[in-house]
């Protein structure tokens, strides 16, 4: 039996040992493989026979495919068109393609082989939730971002950066996460700009308060001005897909927010029992529609004024590494992903006890077998609303770590990467975008250059670029131009919460790292910001080191194509967007911004900062 496990699992891409962040070898347990196994719906499938044609290959448009069948062949274009034949395949154009022979089928990932990368530039991040002021109160807009992106046209910026804007939780306000969606092909409607006004809040959003109040005054004017034929061609254009989703919103309203606790019967999309409810809860399928009519318009729109205002990229969106085990994606494309497992990522530095992040991975078994469908869908949908596209973790097209239910611990899985990369390639080339990949934490060998012969953008965090102790700090000519640089990012301190060490702080008061441990890093840390003190001397001209204008001068010169600032940094917060390892220890996500969009707009160290970033040449 063990050797029958160890063998099935190898094929299965599940890896027997890795190497962690401290260089000690972890070796997977056989009850993890045969937990695993059992999540990609392995446990008792046959072996599948050797064959003679790949299940994927990677070709170029006008190129020869470069994979000769032994027999006759028959060819599906992705637009539906049909060629039969013998020997060499025709050039094909850009698109998945479906090689059927002998039996046998391949997938033919017609994709550019790399990406051309940005001229250099620079934009801003915010958090899209928080975008209102405490004076403004409620939740901020797609308006409200239309305008930010307005006022940055002036300066020079080329994007315009937030968190995933998927759909989220509408039952469950509590369980708001923009990394931990309910859907990643739908968009989030609490972001709908509503004629009501909200009544200040304080500086924490108070989400069991601002969502129902957001979609009550959403219903209202649902109800006032019912949609017009415009929406009735969106419905006609999305079809099955849109009302299955729809009506997973109608019932979460009746039964609650998550799939896994509904009445058996309901947790089937194709029971009779939820035809009959679609049905009976016609009015509420239809409202839900309209949110997802009324969000794509009004995120297509913010893309429209902030590339008129602009901003050549306008929207800088970012895709969540996964989606909720039991959310809307799940329910209506429950194949797609693997139960019984969940992504996360083994201990490191900021994580000690390990990471289980509670999402839902692809399951790469009906990745491949459909020809990476969901994987094209998801990215394609995002680029829609964009000129540039984050993809979270990017380290998960190359290898997984999954964590099984119970106590076990996790692994890796080996995901397609060659493939994954190509299908990023072929959807960005659609839509003329730039892709970036999230490369940080334990990188696999091999991925970062896959990255740069793909011409997708890694990620490079000017708070790790450095060596030795006292740190020596990267000088902004040996970065590499194929990446985008920022200071520190949503999951890491602030320019001055760094500064002054607070979330060494703030991880001590929690536990989440012992008190002996935080005298050490204080210490470090002190020793860090002298470093950066040093490292930004020559370029930060008469502003004070602890300024972030000096940490802008630094980015600016970098060789890297695309900076980013943070809104934070802007307004000089202390706080930090996200504390991973935390869910309500910290406000995480519900950080009202200090300053209205207005204010962000003509904030002194924006204009600043847009001065240092024309003179770098960006």
């Amino acid at each position: 039996m063990s050797d029958s496990i160890n063998t099935r699992a190898e094929k299965a891409g599940i890896v027997s040992e890795f190497r962690d962040l401290h260089g000690e070898t972890q070796v997977s347990s056989e009850e993890t493989k045969t937990a695993l196994l059992a999540a990609m719906g392995l446990a008792d499938a046959p072996d599948r026979p050797e064959t003679e044609l790949p299940r994927w290959h990677v070709c170029e448009p006008g190129e020869p495919v470069g994979l000769v069948p032994s027999g006759a062949w028959q060819l599906t274009r992705e637009d539906g068109s049909q060629t039969e034949g013998r020997g060499a395949l025709p050039e094909l154009p850009l698109g998945r393609h479906r090689l059927e022979s002998g039996g046998e089928r391949c997938w033919l990932l017609c994709a550019p082989e790399r990406l051309p990368l940005p001229r250099k530039l620079w934009g801003l991040m915010a958090p899209l939730a928080c975008l209102r002021s405490e004076a403004e109160g409620g939740l901020g807009s797609y308006d409200d971002l239309a305008r930010l992106a307005e006022g940055l046209g002036p300066t020079g910026a080329a994007f315009l950066g937030i968190n995933p804007i998927h759909a989220g939780f509408l039952t469950n306000p509590e369980g708001f996460s923009p990394y931990t969606p309910s859907h990643r092909r739908r968009v989030a409607p609490l972001y709908l700009h509503t004629a009501t006004r909200a009544e200040p809040a304080g500086p924490i959003l108070i989400l069991p308060e601002e969502v129902p109040a957001r979609l009550a005054a959403l219903e209202e004017e649902f109800r006032a001005a019912p949609p017009g034929p415009g929406f009735d061609e969106y419905l006609r254009h999305e079809g099955a897909s849109l009302h299955r989703f729809a009506t997973h919103q109608a019932l979460s309203e009746k039964f609650g927010a998550y799939w896994d606790s509904w009445p058996a019967a309901y947790q089937d999309p194709d029971s009779p029992e939820v035809a009959q409810a679609a049905q009976e809860l016609a009015d509420r399928v239809r409202f839900h529609a309209w949110l997802q009519y009324s969000s794509e318009g009004s995120i297509s729109e913010t893309q429209r004024r902030a590339q008129d205002a602009g901003l050549e990229l306008g929207l800088y969106l970012d895709l969540a590494v996964g989606t909720h085990p039991h959310g809307a994606e799940t329910w209506e494309d429950r194949e797609s992903f693997a139960f019984g497992a969940s992504l996360g990522a083994p201990p490191d530095a900021f994580a000690p006890q390990g990471q289980n992040w509670h999402l839902a991975p692809f399951n790469p078994v009906h990745l491949i077998d459909t020809g990476f469908e969901a994987l094209a869908a998801t990215l394609r949908q995002q680029l829609r609303f964009s000129g540039a596209l984050r993809i979270d973790h990017i380290l998960g097209f190359e290898r997984a770590y999954w964590v099984p239910e119970g106590d076990l611990p996790g692994a890796y899985v080996t995901m397609p990467r060659d493939a994954m990369l190509a299908v990023a390639r072929m959807e960005a080339a659609r839509a003329g975008a730039v892709i970036v990949g999230e490369d940080l934490g334990v990188i696999p060998d091999g991925l970062q250059h896959a990255l740069k012969d793909s011409g997708i953008l890694g990620c490079r965090l000017m708070c790790f670029e450095h060596t030795g102790d006292p740190p020596w700090y990267k000088a902004p000519q040996a970065y590499d131009e194929g990446v985008i640089a920022s200071f520190s990012s949503h999951d890491l301190p602030t320019w001055k919460g760094w500064r002054e060490g607070r979330e060494i702080a703030l991880r001590r008061d929690m536990g989440i790292i012992p008190a002996e441990r935080a005298e050490g890093m204080f210490g470090f840390r002190g020793r860090e910001v002298e470093g950066i003190d040093g490292a930004t001397a020559p370029y930060r001209d008469d502003h004070a080191p602890e300024r972030p204008e000096a940490m802008a001068a630094l980015l600016a010169e970098t060789a890297s194509c695309m900076v980013a600032l943070q809104v934070e940094d802007i307004l000089e917060m202390e706080s930090q967007p996200n504390m991973p390892g935390t869910v309500w220890e910290y406000p995480n996500w519900r950080q009202r911004l200090p300053a209205g969009v207005d204010e962000i707009a003509a904030s002194p160290v924006l204009a600043n900062a847009a001065r240092i970033m024309k003179r770098a040449g960006r």
